[in-house]
């Protein structure tokens, strides 16, 4: 009986593969080294590439820091995708029918987003995509430009209907956004002062026990939006 083989993997698999390998590696690169600091050779090394992949897949470094911002958005946007598109089929519903989003509804909906938030940004995959964020924070290239519209940006309008739901306010307000950052910044935290909160809580690391008490920490959050104890805050 003649053995079977698996098929040889094709000249644009092994393509595929080193491609996404650069993507990979580099978002932790160039969070831990900033742009200026990784050097090609670095970047090739710790992806397990030839030094000569970097220019034929990017172009060059710019190229491949232009194109891991873009693959850290696409990462991103895979996690919270089902819930990002069951509140925004809901809200082009809600305006095809002509009808008001009601604000508790706001509020489930805001509750659910900051829970599922709270625990992608606790988790050990996002350590490499805080610091490439940080540091585009700190000093914005056209990765950053990247990031934002691709996520942030959308992600801070979605919640900002919702905030401005939940307040009776109109979403462009300078209240409005201004709260919206807030609330949003009130759930980085627990990535971007990721040691801070391990010391602070007195935690080891965050396990199932503390990962379900901030999701509980999450909903309060969101309960004090609005709420007669913050207006008198």
């Amino acid at each position: 009986m003649k053995k079977e083989t698996s098929p040889r993997p094709t000249k644009q698999d092994r393509g595929d593969v080193t491609r996404e390998k650069l993507l990979t590696s580099s978002i932790d690169v160039f969070g831990r080294y900033g742009f200026d600091g990784a050097t090609t050779r670095m970047l090739a090394e710790t992806a397990g590439v030839n030094l000569q992949a970097i220019p034929y897949y990017f172009g060059g470094k710019e190229g491949l820091h232009i194109a891991a911002a873009e693959h850290l958005a696409s990462i991103i946007i895979d996690h919270v995708a089902d819930l990002r598109n069951a509140v925004l089929a809901r809200l082009a519903h809600l305006d095809s029918q002509g009808q008001p989003l009601e604000p508790r509804e706001a509020r489930d909906m805001l509750t659910q987003l900051a829970q599922h938030m709270v625990a992608l940004f606790v988790s050990r995959q996002s350590e490499s995509w805080a610091r490439f964020i940080i540091r585009e924070q700190m000093e914005p290239t056209e990765a950053f430009e990247r990031v934002y519209s691709n996520v942030m940006g959308p992600m801070i309008g979605m919640a900002g209907r919702l905030v401005a739901t939940i307040l009776g306010e109109p979403p462009q307000s300078e209240h409005v956004r201004l709260k919206t950052l807030s609330f949003v910044g009130s759930i980085l935290v627990f990535r971007m002062a990721h040691a801070a909160v391990l010391r602070q809580m007195k935690w080891q690391a965050v396990g199932p026990d503390e990962l379900d008490l901030l999701r509980r920490h999450a909903a309060e959050l969101v309960a004090t939006i609005g709420s007669k104890r913050e207006d008198r805050s």
